[in-house]
């Protein structure tokens, strides 16, 4: 039985590729950092007893910043393969709290490959890097001749988030050229789904899109509506995890979908997942959205309401406004294609985020009768 190690196993990816592998036969360690609140809600339907003969999976506590407790971590469970998902991940938040980011992120990577190579696996063990399309800081001059980003595409980071990040792929470089060691970076572009994190932009417009509908919440307030991004399903995205893994060669890979979207079109699409339209007007800070008809008798919210407002607030020091991955080589060498597009990614998410503010809403008023469908 293969045994797989990933940290940041409670988070979107790390809970996805733990079904994963469970379901391809792996025993599955994960690293969780303490907290006075579990935190394993993505993770507790594959958690069962700990002294059931059958549970594969099991938890550490560990932390990216602590090389002994990693080294500890990594010597017991003798790994073949780990899985570097842990990280402090949103791109804003990364300009409050840079020098975090840079131990987590940018060091945290080097701790597991050194634990690895003192540890004498460096022929046993294979290790994934999660690295990020922000590397790439969305140069227009960097993209190859298709307009895309890809593997030889140089890196211009544009947050404290990609600066530590652009350390961890290339000491993960680093260490499979100098040890031989089979480690590989995935470099992600955007992932989603319902399990995303409820700061991120994605999650954000989907949970308020449900609460408006349901008349929990009056309008959304969003920052620049006019960044791009290249937006796949989290499924997808820790499959290729996998296959890179799986690889005869250790490479680096871009994984992305080709297409990119602006952040007002996903907000277009997941009010059109509850059948209500609406109308964008104005521009820059002015610019605000508007209900022009409601298509779902479930949901019907007054014609010319006012459902989003832009605050400045929210826009970044350096902004990234077009990120777009190419991801031929995955497609042509390890066969990698993705079974999600945009709008099957939107209703998978809004189907979730739905159901659970239902619930919010009858918590929070009683007497709601759960029977909303919004096919």
């Amino acid at each position: 039985m293969k045994v797989a190690l990933i940290t940041g196993i409670t988070g979107q990816d790390g809970s996805y590729l733990a079904e994963l592998l469970l379901e391809k036969g792996y025993e599955v360690h994960g690293v969780k950092r303490r907290a006075s609140s579990l935190n394993t809600d993505r993770i507790d339907h594959l958690y069962q007893d700990p002294h059931h003969p059958n549970q594969r999976l099991k938890l550490h506590y560990g932390d990216l910043t602590d090389a002994m407790n990693l080294t500890r971590i990594i010597e017991e469970c003798q790994p073949d393969e780990i899985y570097n998902l842990g990280a402090m991940s949103h791109v804003k938040v990364s300009f409050d709290t840079p020098e975090y980011v840079g131990n987590v992120d940018g060091l945290g990577p080097l701790r597991i490959l050194e634990a690895v190579r003192l540890l004498g696996l460096e022929k046993k063990t294979r290790i994934y890097q999660a690295s990020t399309s922000e590397l790439y800081g969305g140069m227009p001059e960097n993209k190859n001749e298709k307009g895309f980003y890809d593997e030889n595409s140089p890196f211009h980071p544009r947050s404290p988030y990609g600066v530590a990040k652009i350390y961890g792929f290339w000491i993960t470089k680093n260490y499979r050229e100098a040890y031989n060691m089979f480690a590989c970076n995935g470099i992600l572009f955007n992932h989603e789904s319902p399990r995303r994190g409820e700061t991120f932009v994605t999650r954000k417009i989907t949970r308020a899109t449900a609460r408006i509908a349901l008349g929990l919440q009056e309008k959304i307030y969003l920052g620049n509506l006019d960044a791009k991004r290249d937006w796949g399903h989290a499924k997808d995205y820790v499959r290729m995890m996998w296959m890179i893994l799986q690889a005869e060669e250790p490479e680096d890979w871009v994984i992305a979908t080709g297409k990119t979207t602006t952040v007002r079109e996903f907000v277009r699409l997941s009010f059109k997942e509850v059948g209500i339209e609406l109308a964008f007007k104005g521009s820059g800070v002015n610019e605000k959205a508007f209900v022009v008809s409601c298509n779902n008798k479930q949901f019907q919210l007054e014609l010319g309401k006012e459902v989003l407002s832009i605050d400045p607030s929210y826009f970044r020091p350096t902004e990234v406004d077009l990120l777009i991955g190419d991801p031929t080589k995955a497609k042509e060498k390890l066969g990698w294609v993705a079974e999600h597009d945009l709008v099957s990614l939107v209703k998978d998410m809004m189907q979730s985020d739905v159901k659970l503010m239902q619930k919010q809403k009858y918590l929070e008023k009683g007497g709601y009768h759960n029977n909303t469908n919004i096919d």
